[in-house]
């Protein structure tokens, strides 16, 4: 038995080491056939291709208005990349020269960050000490004027046309390649949405087009010009300083937000890149392509606005703005500027932004001028005004909750008041004689800056300060937008801070909008939203929804918490206003008839509006005499209210020249605009004097 056991395995041994040799001699014999018999064909194969990977860009998330329109979406586009190949300069300089023909020959552009220009040679760094920096980087002397460096680069790359103004073209491409760095396996784009017609010809001329190659790549599109374009903000290339902080997610040629939407939102709205192999011979020349790695498209964000609604708003704000500098309704001012918010009362979304001036995001990069930068400001948000008369609301309010009045209490307006340092009612000025006898209702109506003054009296300035913060007044909102501006609410260390005595006439000033106060639209928006909606705080939002590419949506406490640690910002407010319906019902009411009763401030705007609203005007005088802000803050519908508005133009002289805008937005919200209108061109429309 022992003898049979060990002749078996004797047997398979000598099978397992004759399977070895068999093994053994097959790759040796095609280790020969690889080295000696197709040797040199194979090696000459190898040093005639390269494989390189190439990034797919990622369609960034398109952002959309609260009904799904887009708003900001991704389009197609075709970019020029090029690598470095084996050709040499002369070579190089002539590929980029014919890339640069095809590319004009249909009016499509090429890099040009070169910082010379020629004809007359100079520098387009103005800055000395940037010139040295520059000339240091690209080891010059730094004394070179601008047409030594010129010739210093034109040698160093070998560029031999005599031709000044194609010379600089090719080294304008040959200073991005420099600048950027490129190699056999990293490309530099060197022209970015081109046209289909070059994208053809660059291709079929691909064989001596040394290294070149066309690539789709996603292009942020803006679907209607310059709406809501201090909303959505715009997108350009990264930066140096950008760049150093997300080397890990990003490419130094990538696209990034940079303000808005686009850049409180970028790490949603970026998609993942993802990976082409690219064959090609040594000279540049394409074999083939696959793609490794899908690319994933960014995140959608879904905003609050409705995109009719604010075409409304900017277009009535801006037709405002003429017709106040044109005189439509009394005396010319010269009323260039204004914001527009309008807001659910009850959830906090904001329905439509404007600012004005405005700008068209998708060419701001060519459009952009430091002398121009007014049009860059987004005014709903950091814009800072003084509130004038729409502020009484709030003095009413605490006089009301602090038991100073009741809803009957009558104060008799007389014209000048006694305190202080005598200030007059508005009507006094116009009229000669004071109001009268008024209640809180009456005396919000007709806007009576003496009923205020005793309110203010009797308050004191701390109550007052205590009130408007309980609106949100004075304090940010937490709107999801970068900038918004803080405000301030009038109180004794505005003026102690400075080393001055706070005074009753300071009081005074506060209580009817002046002094030291000073507050957004944003702000005011949630003020007038939460008079009309019982005095519940609402948070301000922008952003309805994120909704990734599988079809799920970021939770609201994930949106919350990255926008409070991207912008360090949080809504400061968080109690509701206590204070018994009848009384805010009696401020209510007085709102109505500033908008629907004779005396009213904005009566005769809003009579041919089949439903009932609520309004206050205001006319904030500024630091330059003569010039007044113009305000209007309601609601609608009076009964169960929907929405505010809030409207703001600077220089605009009263209030209720304003109105006109709150009317349109009103009208499109509760769809009367397809109404033909015949308006009230006879409508008083007195200038208000801080009322």
């Amino acid at each position: 038995m022992g003898k049979i056991k060990e002749f078996s395995n004797r047997l398979r041994y000598n099978i397992l080491t004759t399977i070895i040799y068999i093994i053994g001699i097959i790759l040796l014999i095609q280790l020969f056939n690889l080295q000696i018999v197709h040797g040199e064909e194979y090696r000459e194969t190898s040093n005639s291709r390269l494989t390189r990977e190439t990034v797919v860009r990622a369609a960034r998330g398109s952002i959309k208005d609260r009904t799904g329109v887009d708003l900001v979406t991704t389009d197609t586009g075709y970019s020029v990349e090029i690598y470095s190949t084996k050709v040499d300069d002369n070579e190089l300089n002539l590929s980029i020269e014919k890339l640069i023909n095809i590319l004009e020959s249909n009016k499509d552009e090429f890099v040009d960050n070169l910082p010379i220009k020629i004809n007359p040679f100079e520098f387009t760094y103005k800055d000395e000490n940037q010139q040295k920096e520059w000339k240091k980087e690209y080891e010059m002397d730094e004394n070179l004027s601008a047409e030594q460096a010129f010739y210093h680069l034109k040698e160093k790359y070998n560029i031999s046309t005599e031709d000044l103004e194609l010379a600089r073209k090719i080294m304008d491409v040959r200073y991005e390649i420099t600048r950027n760095g490129y190699s056999t396996t990293k490309s530099v784009v060197i022209a970015k949405d081109i046209s289909n017609t070059s994208a053809v010809q660059i291709r079929e001329q691909n064989a001596s087009l040394a290294g070149m190659n066309v690539i789709t790549e996603p292009i942020v599109s803006y679907t209607s010009g310059n709406l809501a374009a201090h909303l959505l903000g715009y997108v350009a290339q990264i930066n140096e300083e950008e760049y150093e902080t997300r080397k890990d997610t990003y490419r130094n040629d990538d696209i990034i937000g940079k303000s808005g939407i686009q850049y409180v939102f970028e790490e949603y709205l970026k998609g993942t890149d993802g990976v082409k192999q690219v064959d090609m011979t040594v000279d540049g020349a394409i074999t083939s392509e696959y793609i490794s790695k899908e690319a994933v498209s960014g995140s959608d964000v879904i905003l609050t606005i409705d995109a009719n609604l604010q075409k409304v708003a900017e277009d009535a704000l801006k037709q405002n703005l003429k017709d106040i500098s044109a005189g439509k309704y009394g005396d010319k001012h010269e009323a260039k500027a204004g914001a527009v918010v309008v807001t659910n009362v009850n959830t906090g979304e904001i329905l439509a932004l404007a600012s004005y001036p405005d700008y068209n995001p998708a060419r701001f990069s060519e459009e952009y001028t430091e002398d121009d930068t007014g049009r860059y400001i987004n005014r709903a948000i950091t814009g800072e005004y003084p509130p004038g008369s729409t502020f009484k609301m709030v003095v009413a309010t605490a006089a009301l909750a602090e038991g100073e009045i009741t809803t009957s209490t009558r104060i008799n307006d007389r014209g000048v008041y006694p305190y202080g340092h005598h200030p007059v009612c508005w009507y006094y000025n116009s009229y000669g004689t004071g109001h009268g006898y008024l209640n809180v209702s009456q005396a919000l109506k007709n806007s009576c800056n003496y009923f205020f003054y005793e309110m203010g009296y009797r308050l004191g300035i701390d109550k007052i300060t205590e009130y408007a913060g309980k609106y949100g007044l004075g304090k940010r909102t937490g709107i999801e937008l970068e900038g918004e501006g803080r405000g301030n609410v009038a109180k004794k260390e505005n003026a102690t801070d400075q080393g001055l005595e706070w005074y009753l006439s300071d009081t005074l000033s506060a209580s009817i909008g002046q002094s030291y106060n000073k507050f957004t639209p944003v702000q005011m928006a949630r003020y007038i939203s939460m008079i009309a909606n019982g005095g519940k705080n609402i948070d301000l939002s922008v952003v309805k929804s994120i909704v990734k590419t599988d079809g799920s949506e970021v939770s609201a406490d994930e949106i919350d918490k990255f926008v409070n640690e991207k912008l360090n910002t949080k809504n400061e407010v968080t109690e509701n206003l206590k204070i018994d319906e009848k009384d805010l019902a009696a401020i209510r009411k007085g709102m109505k008839g500033v908008t629907s009763e004779p005396g009213g401030t904005a009566y005769g705007y809003f009579t041919d509006l089949d439903i009932d609203i609520a309004g206050k005007t205001g006319s904030a005088e500024t630091s330059v005499k003569g010039q007044a802000h113009a305000w209007f803050a309601g609601f609608a519908p009076y009964e169960n209210p929907e929405i505010a508005v809030v409207v703001v133009v600077e220089n605009g002289s009263s209030g209720g020249y304003t109105a006109d805008v709150a009317k349109k937005i009103i009208r499109e919200y509760f769809g009367m605009n397809s109404e033909k209108v015949t308006e009230d061109k006879t409508a008083e429309s007195s200038v208000e004097s801080v009322r």
